[in-house]
């Protein structure tokens, strides 16, 4: 069995085949076009094929060679994606974590440095995103999600149960800011693409808004909210620590499970990882100690 060609060799041929021309093929690969040549006469040697034919200075490629230059575009884009692959894959130091932008924005990122106190060792890289992560394709070492779990292929632990709460600014209108559930309603809304549904029926008020803007990212909400601009429902997740730091207030005790839980979800080669056991040892306690705080009872003005 014949060794295989150089890799210069292959990659002149597909670049002239490709462009038809060796001057245009030795500028995409930053060579002299004497070098392309001289690749080209080395790979139809070794071949034992005519590759191209040379019509004085004009080149056309044969069957044979056109057949081989499909062939080896292909390999090399396999080539290229297998390098990008091995160069993304994470290292033992370095953690990937995909994350929905909202909740690392309000829960995640306000914690992270106590873990990075922890593990100053490793370096934690955040990826934010709304589609579902593709553990195959994006080479990352976890992500928390939610939804109702079970994906497959993965390993996954539940986090906690979010839950709706209404809240606003302490400067809503002035400091005058609804009292009962009817009042609530009757404010400026921000909605967000999450139903109302539940709340409106465990306080008692039909199944109706009235028109208001809706905005699909609930970090749009949480900004409106702070600005002022009305009272809306949204997961406690989010404005927890607001409410702690007094940016937003609570407008009502009353409150409904949110339908998804979050997960802390990883795929089989991050299984039995030293830096995904140290994270997920981290991630319970913080999540332990949110919980601790979110069971106290919800203090309104």
């Amino acid at each position: 069995m014949k060794t295989l060609p150089s890799l210069p060799a292959l990659r002149a041929f597909e670049a002239v085949a490709r462009l038809g021309s060796v001057v245009k093929a030795a500028a995409e690969l930053h060579v002299t076009h004497g070098a392309v040549s001289q690749q080209l006469r080395a790979l139809e040697d070794h071949l034992g094929l005519a590759l191209l034919r040379r019509h004085g200075k004009r080149l056309t490629v044969t069957e044979d060679g056109r057949i081989y230059a499909l062939r080896l575009r292909l390999a090399l884009g396999d080539v290229a994606a297998a390098t990008a692959d091995v160069l993304s894959l994470p290292r033992p130091d370095e953690l990937i974590v995909a994350v929905l932008p909202s909740f690392g924005a309000h829960w995640l990122v306000r914690r992270l440095p106590r873990f990075r106190a922890a593990r100053p060792d490793l370096k934690i890289t955040l990826r934010a995103g709304l589609d579902l992560v593709d553990f195959q394709v994006e080479r990352v070492d976890a992500a928390i999600r939610m939804g109702p779990g079970g994906w497959e292929g993965t390993s996954q632990i539940q986090l906690f149960m979010d839950e709706l709460v209404a809240v606003a600014s302490p400067a809503f209108n002035g400091g005058r800011l609804p009292r009962t559930p009817a009042e609530f309603v009757a404010a400026p809304l921000i909605r967000s693409v999450e139903s109302w549904s539940a709340w409106l029926a465990a306080v008692g008020l039909p199944d109706s808004l009235p028109a208001g803007p809706v905005y699909s990212d609930s970090n749009l909400v949480i900004e409106a909210l702070r600005q002022g601009q009305g009272v809306s429902l949204t997961r406690r997740s989010l404005v927890h620590d607001a409410v702690g730091r007094g940016e937003l207030v609570y407008l009502s005790d009353i409150t409904v499970p949110y339908a998804n839980p979050y997960w802390l979800v990883w795929p089989q080669r991050s299984e039995g990882t030293a830096k995904l056991a140290a994270f997920r040892g981290w991630l319970e306690n913080e999540v332990r100690d949110y919980r601790r705080e979110a069971a106290a009872p919800v203090s309104t003005p």
